[in-house]
C-alpha cells in the first residue's frame, strides 16, 4: 500500500500540544521533512527549546495518530528537534541603520494601484520636506521606472563604504527598482531564490544613506519576495491598498492576516482605498462609485485598523503614471491634493506607531537540531 505526506499530516494534525492546546500541525511542529520509504514513515518534530517537557507524550502521540488513522503496519521513526535561531552574519547587523522607518505598501490582489499609491506617497513625503526612498520590489512586474519617467536610467557603483549601488534620484526620491538592470521589454523569469537574492542586493548592497522614510513597493499577493523582506529588514509597518470591490476587500484581508499573523507580526498602519469613485476632471465635485461605495471604510472599522485615506479615480493619474510625472507632483489637483493627503495621515500614524509599540523584530530564520527518539 502506497502512502503520502498529506495522510501524514492529516493524522498529525488530530495530535495537540499539552503546552498550548494547539494542534501540532498549524503550530508549525511538523518539519517539512517527511520521508516515505515503503512501509518506513520518518519526519522530525521540532520543539521551542532543548528538553521539552512534553516532547515524550507529544512524540508518542504522534507515533499513535499515524498508526490509527493511516495504517497499522507502518514503521515510524520521530526525530525531536529544537528550535533555535540562526542569524546569518548579514542578518546579524541592521542593514539600513541610517534609515528611521520602513514601510512596505502591499495589495492582496493586482490591479489595485498599489504601485501608484507608492509612487506618489513617496513623492508627497518627499514634498512635506522628508529624505524618502522607495524600493520596487516587484521583481517580476517592475513597474517605478517607468512612473518615475526613468527607464533608460542606469545606477552607477558609488565607493562610499565600499562598492555599492547609488540608487537614481527623481522627484527628490531616491529609487532603485529591478527594471533597470533588465530591458524593459523582456519577462523576468527567475526562481524564488534568485529573485530573493536580487532584492537583497538592491536592499544590503546599495547606498540608501540617512533616511526619514523608507517605501518598500511589494508585488501583490504573498510570496517569497514578502518573506525575504521581513527576514532582511525590521518593518515599521505596512500599508495595505485595495478599492472598494468586493473581491479586493476579501484579498486585502488576506494581506492583513499575513503581517498581522503570529510569525511575521507586523503592525498594519492603514488602509488606503484607491479608486474610491470617478472624477471628471472639469467636474471636481462630481463624484461617481463606480467600484462600490466605502468598501475600504466598512474594511477599516471590521478590523479595528485606520483608513489612511481615499483616492479618486481621474484621467489625469494614469495619464501622470504613464508619462513618468506622478500626480502628487500638483498638489493642487485633485488627485494630488488626495495623495498629500495621505502622506500627512501616514506620518501621524508612523509617530503614533512609534510612541506605543516597541520596534518590529525581523522574521528569524530557524533551522532544527536534535537527536531522534
Amino acid at each position: 500500500m502506497a502512502f503520502y505526506p498529506k495522510q501524514i499530516i492529516d493524522a498529525l494534525s488530530k495530535v495537540r500540544y499539552p503546552g498550548t492546546g494547539k494542534d501540532i500541525v498549524s503550530a508549525g511542529m511538523v518539519d517539512d521533512n517527511i520521508r516515505i520509504e515503503g512501509n518506513r514513515v520518518s519526519f522530525s518534530l521540532v520543539f521551542a527549546k532543548q528538553n521539552d517537557p512534553f516532547a515524550k507524550s507529544v512524540i508518542k502521540a504522534a507515533e499513535t495518530a499515524i498508526l490509527t488513522y493511516v495504517d497499522k503496519t507502518i514503521d515510524v521513526s520521530i526525530n525531536a528537534a529544537a528550535k533555535v535561531a540562526v542569524p546569518s552574519p548579514s542578518e546579524a547587523a541592521d542593514p539600513l541603520p541610517e534609515v528611521r522607518n520602513i514601510i512596505a505598501v502591499s495589495s492582496g490582489k493586482g490591479g489595485v494601484g498599489k504601485s501608484t499609491v507608492a509612487a506618489n506617497l513617496s513623492v508627497a513625503l518627499s514634498a512635506m520636506g522628508y529624505r524618502v526612498g522607495l524600493l520596487d520590489a516587484d521583481i517580476f512586474g517592475p513597474s517605478q521606472p517607468k512612473m518615475f519617467g526613468i527607464e533608460d536610467a542606469r545606477p552607477q557603483m558609488t565607493q562610499a563604504g565600499g562598492s555599492m549601488i547609488e540608487p537614481v534620484e527623481r522627484y527628490g526620491v531616491k529609487l532603485l527598482s529591478i527594471g533597470f538592470f533588465v530591458n524593459k521589454g523582456d519577462a523576468v523569469l527567475w526562481r524564488g531564490a534568485m529573485a530573493s537574492n536580487a532584492l537583497k542586493q538592491l536592499i544590503m548592497e546599495a547606498d540608501w544613506g540617512a533616511l526619514d522614510y523608507f517605501l518598500i513597493d511589494l508585488p501583490p499577493g504573498t510570496s517569497d519576495i514578502h518573506l525575504t523582506i521581513v527576514q532582511t529588514l525590521a518593518l515599521t509597518g505596512a500599508v495595505v491598498v485595495t478599492t472598494p470591490q468586493e473581491v479586493a476587500l476579501a484579498d486585502a484581508r488576506k494581506g492583513i492576516s499575513m503581517f498581522t499573523g503570529e510569525k511575521v507580526n507586523v503592525p498594519v498602519l492603514g488602509l488606503v482605498e484607491n479608486m474610491s469613485w470617478f472624477t471628471p476632471a472639469e467636474l471636481p465635485e462630481n463624484k461617481y462609485y463606480i467600484f462600490g461605495k466605502a468598501g475600504g471604510e466598512r474594511l477599516a472599522e471590521e478590523l479595528n485598523i485606520r483608513l489612511l485615506g481615499r483616492i479618486p479615480v481621474v484621467q489625469s493619474v494614469c495619464e501622470g503614471g504613464d508619462s513618468g510625472s506622478p500626480a502628487a507632483l500638483d498638489p493642487d489637483s485633485v488627485t494630488g491634493a488626495a495623495f498629500h493627503a495621505l502622506a500627512r495621515s501616514l506620518v501621524a500614524a508612523v509617530e503614533l506607531r512609534n510612541q506605543k509599540i516597541p520596534p518590529t523584530a525581523r522574521v528569524m530564520i530557524t533551522h532544527a537540531r536534535g537527536e531522534r527518539r
